[in-house]
């Protein structure tokens, strides 16, 4: 495994809530804090690295609902659709798909709020905005899994 192989790895768990948390990562690697930093600014300028973000559990902050809609749009109209529905703080995830036979819907948002209520006006609000007039909202009734990508 290569050194920028081992830094990945080693930022996918859970980072330490500590004032110098990658000196702690570093110092498990073996490496001092400025190589490790060093090594993590060229994985992103080299756009491997995007960001480092915290992952607040929705459920604990009391949002208990959300649900994936999936919205007819126009191929010309994906672009200004996602651009707006990823400004919404409602909307997670964002994606244009392909449409099938039957399923003409190749845009999807991921919805969440605090009840179903709130998910619905939200889903309104983003029809009204985008002018969007045919959509789908499949409200999540059970989570099996969530977990972040492992790549090494």
């Amino acid at each position: 495994m290569t050194l920028e192989q081992s830094i990945v790895r080693a930022l996918q768990g859970d980072i330490p809530l500590e004032p110098a948390p990658f000196r702690k990562i570093a110092a498990v690697l073996g490496l001092s804090e400025e190589k490790f930093l060093g090594v993590m600014d060229k994985l992103k300028r080299r756009g491997v690295l995007r960001c480092i973000r915290a992952i607040v559990s929705h459920r604990r902050a009391g949002y208990s609902a959300n649900a994936m809609v999936a919205w007819k749009v126009p191929g010309i109209r994906a672009l200004s659709f996602g651009k707006t529905a990823s400004a919404s703080p409602a909307v997670s995830h964002c994606y244009q798909r392909l449409t099938r036979p039957g399923w003409p819907y190749s845009l999807y948002t991921m919805v969440h709020g605090r009840s179903r209520a709130e998910i619905l006006k939200v889903v309104a609000g983003l029809a009204k905005k985008t002018g969007a007039k045919e959509y789908k909202v499949l409200e999540s009734l059970r989570e099996f899994k969530k977990t972040s990508m492992v790549y090494y």
